[in-house]
């Protein structure tokens, strides 16, 4: 008597179709809820678009005349370096609220309440991320609103000016997902509130952000120019046609900026994604 051999292949795959699925599904369940949040507490959207915008009317009016930028004399030359470092400065702060709310579910114990429901591990998380991303472009729409106002102009065209809000909005998404881990990893949302925002103030301000490169010190400047926010910045004033000084003109950074905050990118979410799925399945499990 002869059996016939069973393809597991074949066996696992619709297996594997399903759990994707549903994994997807539950990500949409807890991104929507994550968004309808918003309205019931609009003072959350008020701070979150009064700091950038504060950033905005000090560097552009208070520093505007005091920071040159070489081989681009004037105040509106430094306004319009400045908007694309004030956009990623804005998605890397993402990290802050995608911390603090992860720490905030946790706390409550909201996070057990998930455990116990037949959910998708990693659709808990995606769904925090992917609601926190939708927040920040809206964020980042009131932010372009605001550099229109100060004099800040895009020059090569609308489809270049829209990669650049891509490339914006998959940093912020990296960068929730590093949120995500740090908000998995304390005890209190007022400790994530301080971890996830104090490594980042040194990372913006040691980038060509507010401060053209050949500005800085020789030491800091090689530093400065290979800094992630740096190159996403560098990558947004070279699509948009902003200027973008660079110390060492000829370096990969300077002649590749839109590639090397791909790759940034990507090195971030192949990282940290994994590193807070698995926090969570960790944290879970205790």
């Amino acid at each position: 008597m002869s059996t016939t051999p069973v393809d597991r292949t074949a066996v696992d795959e619709p297996a594997r179709v399903n759990s994707l699925g549903r994994a997807v599904t539950d990500a949409g369940v807890l991104a929507w809820r994550s968004l309808k949040r918003i309205p019931r507490t609009p003072d959350m959207l008020v701070y979150a678009t009064i700091q950038p915008i504060m950033f905005v009317l000090l560097f552009a009016y208070v520093f505007g005349n005091a920071i040159p930028i070489p081989g681009f004399p004037g105040a509106q030359a430094y306004r319009e370096f400045l908007m694309s470092g004030i956009f990623a400065q804005t998605m890397a702060f993402a990290v802050a609220s995608a911390s603090v709310g992860m720490a905030d579910d946790m706390s409550k114990g909201l996070i057990d309440r998930f455990r116990s429901l037949p959910m998708a591990r990693s659709g808990v998380i995606a769904g925090r991320v992917i609601g926190d991303l939708v927040f920040n472009a809206f964020v980042m729409l009131v932010m372009v609103i605001c550099g229109f106002i100060v004099g800040w102009r895009w020059h090569n065209g609308f489809a270049q000016a829209l990669a650049a809000f891509g490339i914006l909005l998959l940093f912020a998404f990296a960068m929730l997902w590093v949120g995500a881990l740090i908000g998995l990893s304390v005890g209190s949302p007022e400790v994530a509130a301080s971890a996830g925002l104090i490594w980042l103030f040194p990372l913006t301000f040691l980038s060509n952000a507010f401060v053209p490169t050949p500005n800085l010190p020789g030491g800091l400047q090689p530093v400065a120019e290979w800094n992630p926010i740096s190159s996403i910045v560098a990558a947004c004033r070279h699509l948009f046609g902003n200027p973008s000084p660079f110390a060492s003109p000829d370096s990969f950074p300077a002649r590749h900026p839109v590639w090397l905050a791909l790759i940034w990118c990507a090195v971030i979410i192949a990282v940290f994604a994994p590193l807070a799925v698995r926090k969570y399945r960790s944290a879970t499990t205790h």
